[in-house]
């Protein structure tokens, strides 16, 4: 049994593990760890899309990462690979990219291929 804690009460409760799962799921997590949704693609392909507990990419001034709660941000990103840390997987999935337009808003990353 998962516990947590009562919004009304502040008392520890135990819950299902059913409900637990829906409690990480709704909160954007996976596995304890919080995650960001990433679509990586081009106009006739899609590279990834799913859930990721970071993202590695390099712009003009230098390699950086992306991790869930970051700031609204927009740049274009130099030829690179681009490391995406998937859920549940050892090996990070990895895409060399030539030149692409990094979009994040709203916990979610978009990178435009491509472009």
């Amino acid at each position: 049994m998962a516990m947590r804690q009562d919004a009304s009460t502040g008392k520890m409760v135990e819950v299902e593990e059913s409900e637990a799962d829906k409690l990480a799921a709704a909160a954007g997590a996976s596995n304890g760890k919080p995650t960001i949704k990433v679509k990586v693609y081009a106009p006739f392909q899609v590279f990834f899309e799913g859930d990721a507990y970071s993202i590695t990419a390099v712009n003009e001034t230098g390699p950086f990462d992306i991790l869930p709660k970051h700031h609204d941000f927009l740049c274009m990103l130099v030829p690179c690979e681009l490391v995406i840390h998937v859920p549940f997987e050892e090996a990070p999935k990895i895409i060399k990219i030539s030149r692409a337009l990094m979009y994040v808003k709203a916990e979610k990353v978009s990178v435009f291929v491509d472009v």
